[in-house]
């Protein structure tokens, strides 16, 4: 993939030509927003797994209000989507539809309808070029590395401006998670109205946000990629509950502690 590909076209492979990371556990690749933090204290992320090894490709919209409080929706069963890792730490819900589309190889427009309209304008940038090369040359024994990963992330702060940045941790239900982006852009615009409220405009959160040891980056990033999470184990890991259940005192205490 070269680095004058656009988010279009990167997505457009991604849906098209799907290839899960090889390797044990449970293993998605896709596209999303990391992360976009709207200066009033909302936070929104997209994630589009368009292969999945533990069940159909899905699309699911994360928002965390100013209060703090994270939901997320999904377009397939919770328990087999973001919630089976996330679910102590948010509210979710299964929904019909999230929609996508591009309406230029650098603008996007999510639907979740009834809940979310969200537009976003993305850009490459020397940073994201840069970091966008170094993913996509990884080979495939160093994207199952902690110890490289480890590393990863750290070193992309100062490059991409995140604030804190983790490509290897454990997620709110204790699962272990590793995040191997291969392509990113800056979200460069955005506008947002949820339930009927306008988000405002983007910008860091006065405090970071982090479900579990995954934090949300500060600036609006733009990926295609894969993750990988501990395969699913009931001695070890929170299983999910009801859907509109409240987050477990558990995974808050979890997250409290990671941060």
């Amino acid at each position: 993939m070269t680095t004058s590909t656009t988010p279009e076209s990167a997505a457009a492979r991604a849906s098209d030509q799907p290839h899960l990371p090889d390797g044990d556990g449970e293993r998605f690749t896709g596209f999303g927003v990391l992360a976009l933090p709207f200066r009033g204290g909302d936070c929104l992320a997209l994630r589009v797994m368009t292969k999945t090894s533990i069940g159909p490709g899905y699309r699911a919209v994360w928002h965390r209000t100013p209060a703090g409080a994270w939901h997320m929706f999904t377009t397939t069963d919770p328990a087999h989507s973001c919630p089976r890792y996330f679910s102590t730490a948010a509210t979710y819900e299964r929904v019909p539809q999230i929609a996508l589309r591009w309406t230029g190889p650098w603008t996007l427009r999510v639907r979740v309808p009834d809940a979310l309209d969200w537009e976003l304008v993305l850009r490459a940038t020397p940073a994201t070029r840069a970091m966008s090369t170094l993913g996509s040359a990884l080979p495939a024994a160093a994207r199952r590395s902690d110890p490289l990963l480890g590393v990863m992330g750290p070193m992309s702060r100062p490059m991409l401006r995140t604030g804190r940045m983790r490509m290897v941790g454990a997620a709110p239900n204790r699962q272990r998670f590793q995040v191997v982006p291969t392509r990113i852009w800056r979200v460069a615009q955005s506008s947002a109205v949820a339930a009927g409220r306008d988000l405002g405009p983007i910008g860091p959160l006065p405090q970071q946000a982090g479900l579990g040891g995954f934090w949300m980056p500060q600036r609006g990033l733009f990926y295609v990629g894969d993750a990988r999470f501990s395969s699913f184990d009931p001695a070890l890991h929170a299983t999910v509950g009801a859907p509109g259940a409240p987050p477990t005192a558990d995974g808050l205490a979890e997250g409290a502690r990671r941060r």
